[in-house]
């Protein structure tokens, strides 16, 4: 049995999405100032690095990260290879790719992958169009994945969060091969937010 970690470890200065409030790490019980124990302090924004949208991050009145359902976000995945793609990911360039007939959950490994090495944001990666989160919702798919910040365009995550597909954002598939794979992918339980840090694993079982 292989685990990948396809998580963005969360520490100060990484990239986050434009306007989204960054990462703050502070130590505020020390035991070398004499506390018993060592504790930190935490600040950063419901989308930050790898994490799962809530409906409510672009449906009002939607439903927020509490009631993301676990059986979603655990299951067989496939890891589908996008990475010839140059543009956005519409309904055509999704027909180009090798998507597996009844797969319910998709992860998308894109040219994207490789800007985590750059190490600051960028607004040059592509995303999920509106037709393409449509084609996704027709082929039955419960959850899509994306090796960047965001998924798509907002018509793209009204489509997806409306519709009841989990959106999953920020993956890291660097040094993962496209294949079948298991994703246990589990959001922090925070109430009324709209999207939630997710730790991401994906185990590839031998034999």
């Amino acid at each position: 049995m292989e685990i990948f970690d396809v998580s963005v470890p969360i520490r100060e200065s990484m990239p986050v999405y434009e306007g989204n409030p960054g990462v703050r790490i502070e130590r505020v019980q020390s035991i070398d100032e004499g506390a018993p124990a060592n504790v930190s302090e935490i600040s950063l924004g419901a989308h930050t690095g790898t994490h799962v949208d809530a409906p409510v991050h672009f449906i009002p009145n939607g439903s927020g990260a509490e009631d993301l359902l676990l059986n979603e976000l655990v299951g067989p995945a496939h890891v589908v290879d996008a990475t010839a793609l140059s543009d956005q990911i519409d309904a055509g360039a999704l027909e180009s790719l090798d998507l597996p007939d009844g797969a319910e959950r998709i992860l998308l490994k894109t040219p994207n992958s490789e800007l985590w090495s750059q190490d600051r944001f960028t607004r040059d990666f592509i995303r999920l169009t509106g037709d393409g989160a449509r084609l996704l919702v027709g082929r039955g798919v419960r959850l899509v994945g994306l090796d960047y910040l965001s998924i798509g365009d907002p018509d793209a995550h009204r489509v997806l969060l409306g519709s009841g597909i989990v959106a999953v954002e920020g993956l890291d598939l660097r040094q993962v091969d496209p294949g079948p794979y298991e994703l246990v992918c589990l959001p922090l339980c925070l109430v009324g937010s709209d999207g939630a840090p997710a730790r991401t694993i994906l185990v590839r079982r031998s034999g």
